[in-house]
């Protein structure tokens, strides 16, 4: 087992300095037009796997790090180039993890690699959860999975919504309900392959931040997928549906959710592209402030700014602290007794908003304007307390962990 350490190996600082660099030299000189345009910057992605960072193997590598530093370690660093731009050479990652908490070994060696394509013909795959009335309320969610046992073929009909990639994507991993009696417990993950009929792309949302983010309304008409495309096989979901059964029988039990346990793996990640954009902007609002002149001296020299870039550089190591425990946990097999996924997410998530917003502040009327690239990151920062769970999500998760109550 790893030993939890804060001191990065050789192997890790070098993947660091060159995600860093790419971050620096590629991504944020594309920042602002593609937020401008708010198109998917397939040409920034493309770049991305031609040097191997969008690779199935480069997230493999990241992912099975056994300090369970890799992953936070690489979102932090692209999410300081850009949040926009990253989510969309990330936002395959979340569909991988679908597959990979809830697959066969088969499933994953089959739809991981479609989901990249390669550096000639670059692929992006999306994650399908959220419903225009089920998004943190999953016992809510209408999208169905009917199995046709004649022709072993499973009938999806709904939509989803808030989908990353979803419209584009080659590959489409969906959750859907398979016993409605049972509540978020019916419910089983799918993958609907290229091109598969019925699916199609309903409303393109046009956002706050993010905005180089594909994000969009995924439509299920009819949707027919083989057997062998439900994740887990259904022998799986039939012991899984069974002792769900059992429990709601005997009046308590847990059972693992599809979606749920998509989220528990990436929530530590969702809070390292926090800590990312909250560290860019810090440094942004660093650097001005040592410039700036006022009153014939730099406005660092005043305790009302330097103490608010003191907070800010203290909560976000902080929060990249709490990011690293809990990511080595989950490497290592540690069970998250007190919900430390959830805490990580939720004060890196609340530190970014904070931080980029007291950035705003010490630029002024420059950090109000679209010259300087703060402004671009408070608006960027505001979907890390919303998406993956809101920060009210991750309370809630947190203080029934802590009580065993069924607070609500």
């Amino acid at each position: 087992m790893a030993e939890f350490t804060l001191e990065l190996n050789d192997d890790q600082k070098q993947v660091r300095d060159w995600l860093h660099g790419f971050a620096a030299d590629v991504i944020r000189p594309a920042a602002s037009e593609w937020d401008e345009r708010e198109e998917t910057p397939w040409p920034v992605i493309q770049e991305a796997a031609k040097v191997g960072i969008y690779s199935l193997d480069f997230y493999a590598q990241q992912f099975f790090d056994p300090t369970g530093l890799g992953i936070p370690m690489a979102m932090e660093e692209l999410f300081w180039g850009d949040a926009g731009i990253a989510l969309s050479i990330v936002g395959t990652g979340l569909a991988a993890v679908g597959v990979l908490a809830n697959g066969t070994e088969e499933q994953i060696g089959t739809w991981i690699p479609q989901m990249y394509g390669d550096a000639d013909d670059v692929k992006v795959a999306a994650f399908c959860s959220s419903e225009p009335d089920a998004g943190s309320d999953v016992a809510s969610m209408r999208t169905r999975a009917v199995y046709d046992q004649a022709k072993d073929e499973w009938v999806l009909n709904g939509t989803k919504t808030w989908a990353t990639n979803g419209g584009i994507a080659g590959v489409h991993v969906v959750v859907a309900v398979v016993d409605p009696e049972l509540g978020s417990k019916g419910h089983a993950s799918f993958i609907v392959p290229p091109d598969t009929p019925g699916l199609s792309q309903g409303q393109k949302f046009k956002k706050h931040g993010i905005r180089a983010s594909h994000t969009a309304e995924v439509v299920l008409e009819d949707v027919r997928v083989p057997g062998h495309c439900l994740l887990g096989g259904q022998e799986k979901l039939d012991q899984r549906l069974a002792r769900a059964r059992e429990r709601a029988a005997s009046g308590g039990g847990r059972v693992k959710n599809a979606a749920m346990a998509t989220f528990e793996a990436s929530r530590p990640a969702v809070g390292a592209m926090a800590v990312g954009t909250a560290r860019a902007a810090y440094e942004v609002a660093l650097e001005y402030a040592k410039t700036r002149t006022q009153f014939g001296r730099p406005i660092i020299d005043n305790q009302g700014v330097a103490f608010q870039l003191a907070d800010m550089r203290t909560q976000i190591d902080a929060a990249r602290l709490l990011v690293w425990r809990a990511s080595w946990m989950a490497a290592t097999g540690k069970p998250f007794t007190s919900a430390e996924g959830s805490m990580s997410k939720l004060y890196a998530s609340e530190t970014a908003k904070k931080v980029t917003a007291q950035a705003v502040q010490i630029l002024g009327g420059n950090g109000f304007t679209r010259e300087y690239p703060v402004e671009r990151m408070h608006r960027d920062a505001a979907i890390y307390t919303i998406f993956e769970g809101t920060s009210e999500i991750q309370r809630l998760v947190i203080a029934r962990t802590l009580s065993g109550m069924p607070i609500r």
